[in-house]
């Protein structure tokens, strides 16, 4: 049998990071995008927990999420198959597009049903968090406002009415690296981030009054090509532009079609 799947990217659209939790953690504030960049994964029959990946940088061994779905999932359902996974990676490494939470995710929705085995929504979900923060955002599609470490989770729909292109520099950032360093900003309780996307989608100004990401002075003062990079692609026409999680991807708001393509092919 054979089993082939796409785990997409997303990107924040706003990150804040309220304060440091009692057991390490961060609150945040963010809200997680879908967008159409993805990494397929094949499933076939093994008799081990297997990975094989067209990316030489990443780990196949215990310390990649995937296999350490595929093992959860094997050990909490006393799961006597295997697989073998076949990781085609699109989505760049370090770049704070979910890459890796997002396969995790996959793994254990739908290698469950490769399988043959049900599990209940709900279990997929504290499997998920186990993982890590963000995993359970990507059990689902579209557009989620998440809160607590990122896993309380509120799926809205909204209309992005515009074109969005995204530049990776060829910068690794870790996430551990950027909370560590972090320096924590006050918040007010305001509106909050839900409200300000859906009510100012259509006012681009507005989006770049209200709408942060904390970890942006942290990374531009570390990485000043980055910031560079924003200011470019405001100086391209770009309507709103901000880093994705901890970085290092940019990506930008474009109203205008041409304009969009005329950033991808200048800073390709």
């Amino acid at each position: 049998m054979d089993m082939t799947i796409r785990a997409y990217a997303k990107i924040n659209i706003g990150l804040k990071i309220l304060n440091k939790r009692d057991d390490g953690y961060h609150n945040i504030e963010t809200i997680f995008h879908r967008i159409n960049l993805f990494d397929e994964l094949r499933f076939q029959d093994s008799s081990g927990i297997l990975l094989e990946c067209n990316n030489h940088d990443i780990p196949t061994d215990n310390r990649n999420l995937c296999i350490k779905a595929a093992k959860i999932l094997q050990k909490n359902y006393n799961i006597q198959n295997g697989v073998k996974i076949i990781l085609n990676k699109n989505i760049p490494i370090g770049a704070g597009l979910g890459g890796g939470s997002s396969n995790a995710a996959h793994v254990l929705k739908y290698l469950p049903i490769f399988w043959g085995i049900e599990i209940p929504k709900d279990e997929l979900y504290q499997l998920a968090f186990n993982i890590g923060s963000d995993v359970p955002y990507f059990l689902d599609k579209g557009t989620a406002y998440a809160t607590g470490r990122g896993e309380q989770l509120e799926y809205f729909h909204i209309n992005i009415p515009y074109w969005i292109t995204l530049v990776q520099p060829r910068v690794h950032i870790s996430t551990a690296w950027a909370y560590t360093n972090l320096k924590l900003k006050p918040h007010k309780q305001e509106i909050n981030l839900k409200e300000l996307l859906i009510d100012n989608i259509e006012h681009p100004e507005k989006l770049r009054e209200f709408i942060h990401n904390d970890f942006e002075d942290l990374v531009f003062e570390n990485h000043p090509d980055i910031e560079r990079l924003k200011e470019n692609l405001y100086k391209q026409g770009a309507d709103f532009v901000q880093m994705s999680g901890s970085g290092s991807s940019i990506y930008a708001f474009f109203k205008h079609e041409n304009k969009a393509r005329e950033a991808i092919r200048i800073f390709s």
